[in-house]
């Protein structure tokens, strides 16, 4: 009998053992298939940080390279356009600023201004033509020897301090302006020469 009982005691603590082993085993596995999962999961969530990464440096590379691009364009665009206001100003402002200095030159300007005016319906123009103050001891006694041609067709002759340079004419009674000064032929010849210098220096049709 106690053969039996220890025999039957025997094959139950093997059988455990075995069926703990299996669980074991079982156990093992599944964890071990867990951490691949794991492994795998974690290995995707890498690489899809990592081409992420990659598109946002690529973008950020080409957004750095358009900027520098463009940057660089407007640098260039800029020094070439100060280059042909440089060399525009050279070859315009002291020619115009000499020949406006010249009494024969402003006293030939108003004279034929006077001469091509188009009169208004009353037949006169009732135009006041300004002057600069610093030209009057030159240029007075010249228009005064031809005031009443000047009176007869609608002008008078003033002199100005405020007025620096060439003349200005316009009606008696205030209202529009024409500009005939040294500035305003500057920009006028500057306007048709700067596309032409920078077809010149740089090939470039404007």
């Amino acid at each position: 009998m106690e053969n039996k009982l220890q025999e039957l005691t025997e094959k139950l603590y093997a059988e455990g053992i075995d069926k703990a082993n299996q669980e074991a085993d079982e156990i093992k596995k599944k964890a071990e298939e867990q951490a691949e999962d794991i492994k795998k999961q974690a290995e995707k969530e890498a690489e899809s940080i990592i081409q992420d990464a990659k598109k946002k440096a690529e973008e950020i590379k080409n957004n750095l390279e358009s900027e520098l691009k463009l940057s660089s364009s407007q640098a260039i665009t800029a020094l070439k356009q100060k280059i042909t206001n440089l060399i525009t100003a050279k070859v315009i402002d002291k020619p115009v600023e000499e020949t406006f200095s010249e009494s024969e030159f402003i006293k030939e300007s108003v004279e034929k201004a006077i001469e091509n005016w188009k009169p208004g319906e009353r037949g006169t123009a009732d135009l006041t033509i300004l002057l600069p103050g610093k030209t009057e001891e030159k240029l007075k006694s010249h228009f005064l020897s031809k005031e009443n041609e000047i009176l007869q067709k609608g002008f008078e002759v003033r002199f100005d301090d405020k007025l620096s340079s060439g003349f200005m004419i316009k009606p008696v009674e205030g209202g529009f302006k024409i500009n005939f000064t040294d500035e305003d032929f500057k920009n006028f010849f500057k306007a048709y020469l700067r596309p032409r210098s920078s077809e010149y220096l740089y090939e470039e049709k404007k």
